[in-house]
C-alpha cells in the first residue's frame, strides 16, 4: 500500500449535533485497503457515533463521505453499505440454530439459497467455530456468540469490518482468541478492519494506526505502530 493508492473509506468535514452539550466534529480521516484501524478513547468520546457514520448507519449533519474515491450519495448508500459489515457491541443471535444466524445476514442481502450452506460453514470456520452449525445458539458463551456475529458478516465478504468494543464483557481467554482471529481475517482476506476499544495496549498490538478520540474529536493519529507507541 503506498500513499499515492486511494483510501477505500474517506471522510471530509463531518460534523454531529448529538445534544446542547456534545458534538463530533472530524475534518478529516481515512482508511486505507486491508489495514486494521483501532478507535480508542474514554465512554462518551464519540467512538460509536463516527462508526455509525462510516458504516452508513446513520448519516451527518454536515461533511462527505467517500468510498472507493467517490462520494457516497442518496442514490448508490445501499449498493455502497452492501461492502460493509459491522458487529455491535452487544451482538443479537436469533433463538435458533447456529447455521440460521450465519444464514440470516446471507437472506438479508438476497444471496442465493443454494450457496448458505458452504458459505455459512467456511465463515464459521474462519471464526474458529468448525462443527458448530447446528449448536443453539442461545447456549453459546458471550465469547463464542460474539465470534458467530463475526461470521454471520464475514460470510457476505465486506470490505470493511467495523467491530464496537468488541473486547467488552468477554474473558481475557475469548478476548485473546479474538485479537488472533481479527489478526487473522485481515491477513487471509485483506478486509479492512476498524475497531472501538478503551484498551490502548490492545489497539497497539492489533492496530496498524491508532485514532484517538476525546470529546467528539480527533485528538491523535498514530501509523506504524510497530516504531510508534502511543
Amino acid at each position: 500500500m503506498t500513499s499515492m493508492e486511494t483510501p477505500v473509506l474517506k471522510i471530509e468535514g463531518i460534523k454531529k449535533r448529538l445534544s446542547n452539550e456534545f458534538s463530533l466534529d472530524v475534518p478529516y480521516l481515512e482508511f486505507k485497503e486491508g489495514n486494521i484501524y483501532g478507535l480508542i478513547g474514554p465512554n462518551g468520546a464519540g467512538k460509536s457515533t463516527l462508526l455509525k457514520i462510516l458504516n452508513l448507519l446513520e448519516a451527518p449533519d454536515e461533511g462527505e463521505i467517500f468510498f472507493n474515491g467517490s462520494p457516497v450519495t442518496p442514490s448508490n448508500l445501499v449498493e455502497t453499505r452492501k461492502n460493509m459489515g459491522m458487529v455491535m457491541e452487544n451482538p443479537y443471535l436469533f433463538h435458533t440454530t447456529v447455521f440460521k444466524n450465519v444464514a440470516a445476514g446471507l437472506k438479508f442481502r438476497s444471496t442465493d439459497k443454494g450457496s448458505w450452506e458452504a458459505t455459512a460453514k467456511e465463515a464459521l470456520g474462519l471464526v474458529g467455530l468448525d462443527g458448530f452449525e447446528s449448536r443453539y445458539a442461545p447456549d453459546l458463551s458471550r465469547g463464542e456468540s460474539q465470534r458467530v456475529t463475526i461470521a454471520r458478516v464475514l460470510a457476505f465478504k465486506p470490505k470493511i469490518l467495523f467491530l464496537d468494543e468488541p473486547f467488552s464483557n468477554i474473558d481475557r481467554k475469548h478476548a485473546l482468541i479474538l485479537e488472533e482471529l481479527i489478526k487473522k481475517i485481515n491477513r487471509e482476506s485483506a478486509t479492512t478492519i476498524v475497531f472501538t476499544t478503551h484498551n490502548l495496549i490492545q489497539a497497539t498490538l492489533l492496530s496498524d494506526q491508532i485514532v484517538a478520540m476525546r470529546e467528539g474529536r480527533i485528538s491523535e493519529r498514530g501509523a506504524d505502530t510497530e516504531t510508534h507507541i502511543y
